[in-house]
């Protein structure tokens, strides 16, 4: 038997509605009493609680509601709530309310409670604050910690807010592409000033919004950061009416006297739009070991720059839009798996230069060089290596041996432990000069440039060919092509040859040295 009945499922789920309604401003109403005694000084709110929880306890008591029992489900999926006219517009309602109305962001004025009053752009901060939390989350399959102590309720006791300038990080450890990696992912993370090596910031104290941390597993975050082995990328979140306000990058340099203006006229209203690109710049100068900084926006174009060739160092804007909600992070997630693809290649020019940094920061003590010395290797138009990793051979020549070195204009080496070199180091094979002196000489000024990329293997017949003036005690040679060092180059040219083997040394084996120790051994 088919009985007419108001009690459905959809009903019930009004009712609640009303009923969850009514519940909230009477809440509000009692809290507003309870926070101001006196009746003249309750905000207008007060009366616009009054007057809503009375409408809804009278609809509450209309007789069709009395025959109507308690919800026992939600019947989000109904057909009727999600098309029937009415229904629909209150299921929409509830929705809201119990998303948005829940939470009042510290988004408000003076942390005063203004009905109605949202700061879109501290609101647009927070949303991208939990994607990427889930974004890190997802990649790097780590749990971040509690997130219940970044939040807390407002003065009034009406809504709740996340903690202004609260340190929110949390870390783990990813394996990618056979690298053990620490992950650090840090909101409101403070970089203060510091000196090298330490990590932080080199000028100012340095606040981006969001920093993700990359570094090996084997060493702690401070061993690292003295090892130049972690990187770090910042994100800055920056609500931008305009849909794409850093276009105007790819036309950089073209700008006419008329534009300049503009731009200035805007910098001093505070709305120019590439002072967000400079803070991007002032992050990645200031703040050591980074690699990246990056503007997030709610437009339709992601524009980056790289420094050099590789991904990283590199700037720009990912646009992150809260009306494309489901697919809004792609850009940000694809990013991220290309630096971690980076990061582990170890033959990059990142991972080479951030090796070559740590290896010349690490000692403190700066040499001063002033003498004249070629600024291109001979016959090239490569430029020549710096003085401190510049390689000097320095040999000893045997009477008779200097005239035909002087003619032909090589220079042999003896392949013999006994006499000649024993250590065939890349610093001698690819030596840059040679400096000569006698047996007998203190000091010397006999320089020559050497032009040969590497040594040549020759066997003694070849020397005797060349009418090599002395016995050839050893089997095997090798020869380096010389060329004169023009007069203009180091200054006097005269070294003292104790200082240029070293105090108390006997031996007149080939060693080597720089060209900066060289310039120390003047006479």
């Amino acid at each position: 038997i088919n009985i007419d009945t108001v009690d459905t499922s959809e009903n019930q789920f009004v009712k609640h509605v009303l009923m969850e309604f009514q519940s909230f401003f009477a809440k509000v109403r009692r809290i507003i009493e309870e926070n101001t005694i006196d009746p003249k000084k309750r905000p207008h709110i007060y009366s616009e609680c009054v007057r809503l929880e009375g409408r809804f306890s009278d609809y509450l008591n209309h007789n069709i509601f009395r025959e109507i029992s308690k919800p026992t489900t939600f019947p989000l999926n109904s057909p009727i709530l999600q098309r029937k006219e009415g229904y629909r517009e209150i299921l929409k309602a509830w929705l809201m309310y119990d998303l948005i109305a829940r939470l009042s962001w510290g988004a408000l004025e003076d942390d005063g409670y203004h009905v109605g009053k949202r700061d879109v752009a501290t609101l647009y901060e927070y949303w991208l604050f939990f994607k990427l939390l889930r974004l890190v989350e997802e990649i790097f399959k780590i749990k971040p910690k509690e997130t219940k102590d970044l939040i807390i309720e407002t003065e009034d006791r009406l809504g709740l807010k996340l903690k202004a300038g609260k340190l929110f990080d949390f870390s783990g450890k990813y394996i990618h592409k056979n690298r053990n990696l620490n992950i650090k992912f840090s909101y409101n993370r403070t970089f203060s000033n510091s000196i090298y090596p330490y990590g932080g910031s080199w000028t100012l104290q340095m606040r981006p919004d969001y920093t993700l941390s990359l570094w090996p597993e084997q060493f702690s975050e401070d061993e690292a950061e003295i090892q130049e082995l972690i990187v770090h990328m910042h994100f800055d979140a920056k609500y931008k009416v305009d849909k794409s306000p850093y276009l105007s990058l790819e036309e950089q340099g073209n700008e006419s006297e008329d534009q300049i203006s503009i731009e200035k006229d805007e910098e001093k209203k505070g709305i120019y739009k590439n002072a967000d690109l400079l803070k991007m710049h002032a992050y990645k100068d200031a703040i050591r070991r980074t690699v990246g900084a990056y503007v997030l926006y709610p437009g339709v174009k992601t524009v980056r720059k790289k420094g050099f060739h590789e991904i990283v160092p590199g700037l720009g804007a990912f646009a992150v839009s809260p009306s494309n909600d489901i697919d809004c992070m792609k850009d940000i997630r694809r990013f991220i798996y290309d630096v971690l693809d980076h990061y582990t290649n170890r033959a990059s020019q990142r991972e080479e230069l951030s090796f070559q940094y740590f290896d010349i920061h690490r000692n403190n003590h700066t040499e001063e060089i002033n003498v004249k010395i070629p600024e291109y290797v001979a016959g090239t138009n490569t430029r020549t290596a710096s003085p401190n990793i510049s390689t000097v051979i320095i040999s000893c020549y045997d009477e008779g041996q200097y005239p035909w070195i002087e003619e032909n204009q090589f220079f042999n080496m003896q392949i013999d432990p006994k006499k000649g070199l024993k250590n065939f180091s890349p610093k001698i094979l690819g030596a840059d000069y040679l400096i000569l002196h006698s047996q007998d000489e203190l000091e010397t000024s006999i320089i020559w440039e050497i032009i040969s990329t590497a040594p040549k293997l020759v066997r003694k017949q070849l020397l005797k060919k060349l009418n090599y003036p002395t016995a050839l005690s050893c089997e095997h040679y090798l020869m380096f092509k010389l060329k004169p060092v023009a007069d203009e180059y180091f200054g006097e040219k005269k070294w003292d040859v104790k200082k240029l083997r070293g105090t108390g040394s006997s031996s007149f084996k080939p060693c080597y040295t720089t060209l900066t120790s060289i310039m120390k051994s003047y006479v």
